[in-house]
Parts: structure tokens; sequence; C-alpha cells
């Protein structure tokens, strides 16, 4: 059972099983193939038990996925795709009046948001991917790194789930309450729920 994040001698420290931490690692690893698709995967480190664990639970995201060709249906004739709506919320357009200044800017600022971000999740990942029991000790630097990864997570999924206003959440979860218990969707609401409230508890902890 997860214990949010507490401040103890200058540590952020939670409790995580593997499980739990799979999970959040999975979707950190698919966000950040999504804000770099082009990024080589991490090699293999030989025979980790934590990677063990996962592999056997399903793999990457534990059921739930981000990546948009499981969202619509894949475009057929030549189409070319169009831009993915998650890289939107996670890339805000600067100017919503004027589409060409915005595609200037964008332009001009992504690759390098692009690579910062690619950077934060490395390091979020890092730290809760290698732990060798439930125990998470992050120092400050990597709780930060957790609570923006964590965003970027919440922001994709969200918009995956339909999450676009703030009484998207509470049509959703009514909406959600009519389905059977084995229903993706439930699944995917309960994960929501969990990483809003990971982040939370994090956030408060890292307060002065």
């Amino acid at each position: 059972m997860a214990r949010g994040f507490k401040k103890r001698q200058g540590r952020y420290v939670a409790k995580l099983d593997a499980v739990e931490r799979g999970l959040v690692v999975g979707l950190m690893e698919q966000v950040r193939e999504l804000v770099q698709p082009a990024a080589v995967p991490d090699p293999e480190d030989g025979g980790d038990e934590f990677d063990r664990i996962v592999a056997g639970l399903g793999g990457v995201g534990m059921g739930v996925s981000l990546a948009a060709d499981d969202q619509v249906p894949e475009l057929t004739g030549g189409v070319p795709a169009p831009r993915d709506p998650a890289l939107d919320r996670i890339f805000p357009t600067a100017n919503r009046q004027d589409d060409q200044m915005a595609a200037e800017f964008r332009q001009l600022t992504e690759e390098g948001l692009r690579a910062r971000k690619t950077r934060n999740l490395d390091t979020a990942i890092s730290a809760l991917g290698h732990l060798e029991d439930q125990k998470v000790s992050l120092d400050h630097d990597q709780a930060v790194a957790l609570v923006v990864a964590l965003t970027d997570v919440r922001l994709v999924l969200g918009e995956r789930l339909g999450l676009r206003q703030d009484d998207d959440l509470d049509l959703i979860e009514e909406q959600v309450s009519s389905l059977a218990e084995d229903d993706p969707a439930v699944y995917a609401l309960a994960v929501y729920d969990f990483l809003t409230w990971l982040q939370e508890t994090l956030a408060h902890a890292l307060l002065p």
C-alpha cells in the first residue's frame, strides 16, 4: 500500500511497491517517447529484478496506454496524421489568436523544451526505477523532477480521458460509475486519481 511523500532529514520519502513504481515509471517512459519520439530506447541493464517484475505484469504502463495510436483509429489513404493533441497540452500554444505566429514560436522553442522535459523525465525515471525495497527517498532535485514529470503524465492521461476543463473530471467520474469494474476506463481514471494524490503529497512536502 502506497504511502505519500513526507520530508525527513532533508529528503523526500514515500513508500511505493514494485507494482506502483512500475506503473508510474511505465507511464513516464511513454510520455518521454511522446516528447522525444526519435530517442533511442534505454539499453537493457541485464536481469534487474525490478525490470523483470514490470515485464511480468504486462509491460510499460501496466495496461494504460498513452500512445495516440491506441486512442483513435489509424488514418488511411496516405493522409498525414494530425499533431497529437497531447503535445499541445504539454507544449501549449503561445498565441491562440495567430496560428502563424504560434507555429513560428513553436518551431523556435519546442526542440529545446522537448530536450529539457526528456532530461527531467530521465531523472524521475532513474530515481524510481532502481530501488531495492519499497522505500523511495529523493533529494531536492529528484523531487522537483518527479513533480514536473507527474504533471506531464497527468496532462497526457487527462487528454486521453477527455479531461480538458475543471468540471470534466466530475462528468467522467459520473460516467465511469455505471461501468463494469474491469472496464479499462475505470482503471485509467483510478490511475489518474493515484497520480494526482502522489503528486499532491510530494508538492506539499516540497513547500517551505
